[in-house]
């Protein structure tokens, strides 16, 4: 049962085959992606890539599931990842091909040599029934409106990318603010299929700050897709340019936003270890 781990900025991701995987007889269960992605029990792993699989408009499909077991219709971190490992396995000749997610179709470049991609994340939308976001009233671009969580009140903004995000602009952010009130926003009734939450802080017209804490797995160092969804937020508000470096606890990515708030993304990816996981990993149940 042979795994790749890589991460992105910190972010990282165990790739499984199915090809390496006859006996599973199709995606791994909740119980296997929670116990593979364990820090304790497992190999340990923000998610698990699944891939690559049989697609109609793309080159090779991709699954997306989080530690807890629950499926991500995309991630921007976990493609870049993905996109190295095809690469590396030689499953793509050319530096540029396409991969289908739950979340869309996307094209991804390989750049000095797999150290650096470039992936064409699709168009972001602030419309409430795409996201979706159960807004009172008619279907709207949500767009500084009020939460209540906890102990306070926040404005946020809401978008997606092929996944949903809780966009909250603040003077300043901290991890501390991620870790306390990202739990209640993810899983807040505003978000029928819960969201993912970014803390957005504007450094100037270039660069923003975010804290993250991703759906179905907590807080993370990095998200290319958190990224996406906060520089087009700022964009929207008139707070950035259309070329945005997103600086996170993990490290920067890139952002050029384009026209109908297309996103090109761009950032590293890093080789981690390859190996066989034991049967008897899958004798514990967490």
């Amino acid at each position: 049962m042979r795994f790749h781990k890589y991460h992105a900025l910190g972010n990282d991701y165990i790739v499984l085959n199915p090809a390496d995987f006859p006996a599973w007889g199709g995606a791994p269960t909740t119980d296997q992606i929670r116990v593979v992605c364990h820090r304790n029990f497992g190999v340990g792993s923000d998610g698990i890539l699944w891939g690559p699989l049989p697609s109609r408009e793309s080159q090779h499909g991709l699954r997306i599931f989080n530690p807890d077991g629950s499926e991500a219709e995309k991630s921007g971190n976990g493609l870049r990842i993905f996109s190295r490992f095809l690469w590396d396995q030689k499953l793509v000749r050319d530096a540029r091909f396409t991969v289908e997610t739950p979340g869309g179709h996307v094209r991804s470049e390989i750049r000095e040599g797999g150290g650096l991609i470039t992936v064409a994340m699709g168009s972001v939308s602030f419309d409430s029934a795409r996201i979706p976001v159960n807004v009172v009233g008619p279907a709207r671009e949500v767009l500084n409106e009020k939460v209540a969580v906890l102990d306070r009140d926040f404005t946020y903004c809401a978008a997606t990318i092929g996944n949903p995000h809780c966009v909250i602009p603040l003077p300043a952010v901290t991890p501390e603010l991620a870790l306390r009130y990202g739990p209640h926003l993810e899983t807040h009734p505003l978000f029928p299929r819960k969201t993912n939450v970014q803390f957005l802080q504007v450094i100037d017209r270039k660069n923003i700050r975010i804290e993250i804490w991703e759906r179905g797995a907590g807080y993370t160092l990095a998200s290319g897709s958190s990224s996406s969804a906060s520089a087009a937020v700022a964009h929207r508000l008139g707070l950035v340019d259309r070329d945005v470096t997103v600086h996170m606890p993990g490290g920067t990515i890139g952002i050029e936003i384009g026209d109908g708030f297309s996103i090109m993304m761009t950032g590293t990816v890093n080789k981690v270890a390859e190996g066989l996981m034991h049967p008897e990993l899958f004798a514990v149940k967490v």
